[in-house]
């Protein structure tokens, strides 16, 4: 039995790790027009199916099923690149799609609203140093914000990686993740990924963020 890690996404309220993808809460439509239809649909249905599908068979039969996906991204022979990047491309795209949504709290509030401008003095000079940061990202790859030792910081990893992993340059809890790969803005934006980077802040829900936030300080 394999047991996901839950990330406080009610569509992917799931206790057992299958190949079958639920389906979002929403119409592929719905984040039109900062995110098309068409990206949204390849993007969870090939793209994100594929790392599922290729993660599953990754760890079956191995003492991999008996842990969470968060275990699994922390194990410290995390080195077998179909467990890696599948595993990776799993529990990153996981976040992202939890994060997105076509009614979101376009800012946060409370404790995280304080830490945000404690850190950065503002949620918009935050969101300039993460842009900075996916910008900054050469290739594939993702930018986070992670709870770290009780800090807020910014990074990027490569390819799937992400901050959980063991030399993965970074660690912490991912609270927040932007996807830049060219399969999640080519369709729309073709080369501009600055203008995807612009556009996925009008479609990521802070609330998620919070929740997160909240479950990371306990």
């Amino acid at each position: 039995m394999i047991h996901l890690f839950i990330l406080g996404i009610s569509f992917l309220n799931l206790s057992i790790l299958t190949s079958t993808l639920p389906a979002l809460p929403y119409a592929y439509d719905a984040l039109e027009p900062h995110i098309d239809a068409k990206t949204m649909e390849v993007h969870y249905t090939k793209h994100y199916q594929t790392y599922l599908n290729n993660f599953v068979k990754a760890i079956a039969g191995t003492p991999a099923e008996a842990k969470s996906v968060e275990e699994i991204m922390a194990m410290a022979d995390l080195n077998a690149p179909a467990v890696r990047n599948n595993g990776g491309g799993y529990y990153n795209h996981n976040l992202y799609f939890s994060l997105l949504s076509p009614t979101p709290a376009l800012a946060p509030s409370g404790a995280l609203a304080m830490a945000i401008d404690a850190k950065w003095g503002s949620l918009d000079t935050f969101k300039e140093a993460f842009n900075k940061a996916a910008m900054g990202r050469f290739g594939s790859g993702w930018a986070w914000l992670v709870l770290e030792k009780g800090a807020l910081e910014i990074y990027t990893t490569p390819n799937q990686d992400n901050p959980l992993m063991p030399n993965a340059g970074c660690s912490g809890k991912p609270l927040l993740c932007m996807d830049v790969w060219e399969h999640a803005y080519y369709l729309k934006y073709q080369n501009r990924r600055a203008d995807y980077v612009t556009a996925f802040w009008n479609v990521m829900d802070w609330d998620v963020v919070e929740g997160l936030y909240e479950k990371a300080l306990q």
